[in-house]
């Protein structure tokens, strides 16, 4: 079965599920952020394993789930649970779900990850808005037959994370007191973490944080014409800046203690993005 079959497949699996509304917004939760999915409404949630040709997590952390429903109105998709290039899929399989979801009828991505900072101004605890990437992951999920359908063979990467949105992230991060930094994210494939002497260089790319996630994904989207909200939250020093050693649990702790704050941004900026229904109904009923 060719590509474009699996995600209409998949798509069309979803789509009796949850009717006849389209999927405006899309959310991809990085490891330990998984709570985001209790602000919504109206929900609907699939394992993955149970939508046809939807890859399955194996990294703890990700629950692998598809959670869908409305907020403020608005019907958006959560992804708890993505696939990494280091668990052993392709590429192409790493982006299936962001293909689903676009199928669905999402216009909107907002990605999250856990991520390493290689800036020492920007400390374990914060949210960094991602402004542009460094894929050093060593591949690309476009590589092979381009899908016509899906998007152009070359597509625009000037505004990978869509400047409107950022704009929107740090007015909405302003409105809630909460500080947010902005900078560029680096992904590597991994799975083991990057030695002091990559960190150096990758600081000397332009790299402010890294991560094994979100650029396969974000490459994906802008293929698709899908407008990008990138969100880092900053759960380490990368090695050499930091005074101990990592683990994962480490990792997802982190990330569980700055799930409050990215959760009150995340409800605001979707809010903002997508509009708010509700409001429009009551201002419609006057």
């Amino acid at each position: 079965m060719k590509i474009i079959e699996k995600i209409k497949d998949a798509a069309g699996f979803l789509q009796k599920s949850i009717g006849a509304d389209k999927v405006e917004a899309g959310v991809i939760l990085g490891s330990g952020l998984g709570s985001f999915a209790e602000q919504i409404q109206e929900v609907f949630s699939v394992p993955t394993d149970k939508i046809p040709h939807w890859p399955k997590s194996t990294v703890k952390g990700h629950k692998g789930r598809v959670v869908l429903g409305r907020l403020s109105g608005s019907f958006i998709a959560i992804v708890q649970g993505r696939v990494h290039f280091y668990e052993g899929y392709s590429l192409k399989d790493v982006v299936f779900g962001i293909r689903v979801l676009k199928y669905l009828g999402m216009k909107s991505l907002v990605i999250t990850n856990a991520a390493g900072s290689t800036n020492p101004d920007i400390l374990p605890g914060s949210i960094m808005i991602i402004k542009d990437h460094i894929n050093l992951i060593g591949s690309d999920p476009l590589i092979g037959e381009n899908i016509d359908e899906l998007g152009p063979r070359f597509p625009d990467m000037s505004e990978a994370f869509c400047m409107e949105y950022r704009d929107a992230a740090k007015k909405a991060a302003e409105n809630l007191s909460i500080k947010v930094y902005e900078g560029v994210l680096a992904a590597t494939h991994g799975p083991s973490y990057e030695t002091p002497a990559e960190v150096k260089a990758l600081r000397l790319l332009g790299a402010d944080a890294v991560c094994m996630s979100t650029v396969p994904e974000v490459i994906a989207a802008n293929h698709m014409g899908v407008k990008v909200l990138g969100l880092s939250c900053i759960t380490n020093m990368a090695s050499g800046l930091g005074e101990s050693n990592l683990t994962h649990e480490d990792v997802e702790n982190t990330a569980k203690s700055i799930s409050y704050d990215l959760n009150r941004l995340l409800k605001s900026v979707l809010i903002d993005i997508t509009g708010d229904k509700q409001v429009i109904s009551r201002r419609e009923m006057q």
